[in-house]
């Protein structure tokens, strides 16, 4: 069966899930993310790792070893693996917290994926991260909190915010300013748009998944 959504589940700071997996999701335990869905009494459908966090790979009818020395996280290695199995959309938790270079790795993911076509979400401590790379992203009017947006590469141009408390019209972003930082939805529809390169953007996980990309 085609599955459109892969569910990752790592071993970083874990607050539960938004919602349990469906009977077409793709469930990954990455490494010691396997504890947490136990916990929530989900079998993933692969445990991929290298097994450094839970020291011993538990019995399972489907795990893919790595060696520890290799070239990607164990995050990376699971979104490398939902990607094969056609997966267009990802949902990262346990990916936040714990380890900081972990966590910068994973916003490093999410611009990858973002750049694939992949449509990729990072969840976790409260929040929901997003890359975007030349598109729009749009929020409804019931929207509410902080949102921030952040370039993490090369200049992001052309970016556009509206029917947010601060506007940008066709700005360029740069990895050393912090002008996208504390923005505010002001109870109206409103949007983030960026015409070349890609953006990091952050909101409240009580906003939720319920977006739209042009």
């Amino acid at each position: 069966m085609d599955r459109k959504t892969g569910i990752i589940v790592g071993a970083g700071s874990f607050d539960g899930m938004m919602e349990r997996p469906g009977k077409d999701d793709l469930v990954i335990a990455a490494d010691g993310g396997y504890t947490y869905l136990k916990e929530l009494g989900i079998e993933p459908d692969v445990l991929l790792g290298d097994f450094d966090s839970l020291e011993v790979a538990p019995e399972h009818r489907h795990i893919i070893r790595h060696s520890p020395i290799k070239d990607d996280t164990d995050m990376a290695l699971a979104a490398a693996y939902a990607q094969e199995q056609g997966c267009t959309r990802i949902l990262l938790y346990g990916g936040l917290g714990g380890r900081l270079d972990h966590t910068i790795a994973n916003l490093q993911l999410l611009m990858g994926l973002s750049r694939a076509g992949v449509e990729a979400y990072l969840i976790g401590q409260g929040n929901v991260i997003t890359a975007i790379t030349d598109e729009r992203i749009c929020f409804g009017a019931q929207a509410q909190g902080m949102i921030s947006v952040f370039c993490l590469s090369e200049p992001a141009k052309g970016v556009w915010e509206r029917g947010l408390k601060y506007s940008l019209t066709d700005m360029t972003l740069t990895c050393d300013i912090t002008r996208g930082v504390s923005n505010e939805f002001t109870g109206q529809e409103s949007y983030i748009e960026v015409k070349d390169g890609t953006l990091v953007v952050l909101w409240g996980l009580e906003n939720g998944l319920v977006i739209l990309k042009d």
